[in-house]
């Protein structure tokens, strides 16, 4: 087997008059601060003048729907309007998924929700409920919709609903570029003034997440190690296809367990791009935006220089391993209800060849072929979530590296030799 990758080092970063005045001076003193301050008054006037000719707005970044997401990077001058967003949506329609997107009709999606019931949604998205339903030709679907009509007239209100929009657009821009067995399909969309839906491929067996943290014995994740490193390499194919075979790249945003979705036959496919960016054609680039994701997931890089690349992706991934392997969520609380962050309790244990206080005990114990093969995907998780994103791998490398710890967990082949001289 190939050497481990090299585990993170442990590094801590640190943060470290004149008692009389003369007359005359007092007099230029005041003369000085009267014609700063009508300076600063004339200069103020002409900006108002100038931002309210060219529409700028200030930012405010008003309480957040949900405390576990982060969207701070939408710039907030004109893309609500609803001028941008037909243009954006008439272009994304006309070039659709290969010519397969569907403008469902709304009374189709309301006879398959039973008018968007409670009995019918399975969960939320990035911009709304999320429904599932069995269309009228037999089709099992899932639907999301954002529900605009509950949006308020205030300014968050308002701010909130050009996050659902581009939310929804980003989705189906996304998506409409992407065909790929790793990634959820987006069957079609239904838009007008007052809803705004997406329909995709139903996923039957759920979340990631569910499984991990919601085991029940009966799931193929809680029969072998082998089992969770195929989920892990389906989702980095993914990922993989979004960063190094599309132009520009696709930036996810907001990998995590709960948007790699399992199909009826347990493949993982990653989902919700409802964050996602096109990002800058190589390595070296990045985006100049604050950050957006999810609170455990998201790269401390990232959010702190507000620099994004397609390793903050990396970065989120690494935590999705670290739950595959330990079975904590990415933010858990101990025994004593104190909240800590999965990277920070499991990578020391990586790093110190410690693997066995890591593995989730609700697996039973790696084989001896397992074995190898995990403490291979623990260290491929430190490197991942190294502190400088630079120094993380790449997608290619870490389905490089998952490929090899799947091929580990399985026993050498043998062959008889009567079966060697039948083949012949």
């Amino acid at each position: 087997m190939a050497n481990c990758p090299t585990p993170p080092q442990n590094t801590l970063e640190t943060c470290k008059t004149n008692e009389q005045w003369s007359g005359r001076m007092v007099a230029l003193l005041v003369v000085g601060c009267v014609g700063s301050f009508s300076l600063v008054l004339i200069s103020s006037f002409f900006l108002f003048r100038y931002c309210k000719r060219r529409g700028c707005r200030v930012h405010d970044s008003g309480p957040m729907e949900d405390p576990t997401v982060v969207d701070n990077s939408r710039p907030t001058a004109e893309i609500g309007t609803n001028r941008v967003l037909e243009k954006r949506l008439s272009h994304l329609i006309s070039l659709g998924n290969g010519g397969q997107l569907e403008d469902f009709p709304l009374s189709v999606l309301l006879e398959a929700t039973n008018n968007f019931s409670e009995d019918h949604k399975i969960g939320t998205g990035s911009f709304g409920s999320v429904y599932q339903a069995v269309l009228s030709d037999g089709r099992e679907v899932a639907i999301k919709r954002a529900e605009t009509s509950t949006i308020s007239s205030s300014a968050w209100g308002t701010k909130r609903q050009e996050d659902r929009d581009n939310a929804f657009l980003n989705e189906l821009e996304s998506l409409s570029r992407i065909n790929h067995k790793n990634l959820v399909r987006l069957l079609g969309f239904f838009d007008d003034s007052h809803e705004r839906v997406l329909v995709y491929e139903f996923m039957s067996n759920g979340t990631l997440h569910d499984h991990l943290h919601k085991l029940h014995q009966s799931s193929p994740l809680a029969a072998s190690w082998g089992r969770r490193i195929a989920v892990a390499l389906d989702a980095a194919r993914g990922i993989q296809y979004l960063h190094d075979y599309l132009s520009p790249p696709i930036i996810h945003r907001d990998i995590k367990s709960s948007n790699i979705l399992l199909d009826a036959r347990w493949t993982a496919k990653v989902s919700d791009f409802g964050l996602s960016l096109m990002g800058p054609d190589d390595d070296t680039s990045h985006l100049s935006l604050r950050a957006a994701g999810t609170v455990g997931y998201m790269d401390p890089e990232y959010y702190r220089l507000q620099q994004l690349t397609t390793k903050s992706d990396v970065y989120s991934f690494g935590v999705v391993l670290l739950e595959l392997l330990s079975g904590y969520k990415a933010i858990h609380k101990n025994e004593n209800g104190v909240p800590r962050n999965v990277v920070d309790v499991m990578v020391p244990y990586i790093v110190r060849d410690e693997i066995h206080r890591v593995l989730d005990p609700k697996v039973p114990p790696p084989s001896p072929f397992e074995i190898e093969a995990v403490k291979y995907v623990g260290y491929l998780a430190a490197d991942c979530v190294i502190t400088e994103g630079r120094h993380r791998p790449s997608m290619t490398d870490i389905v490089n590296c998952l490929e090899r710890a799947l091929a580990a967990c399985l026993p050498p082949v043998t062959l008889s030799r009567s079966s060697t001289d039948s083949s012949m």
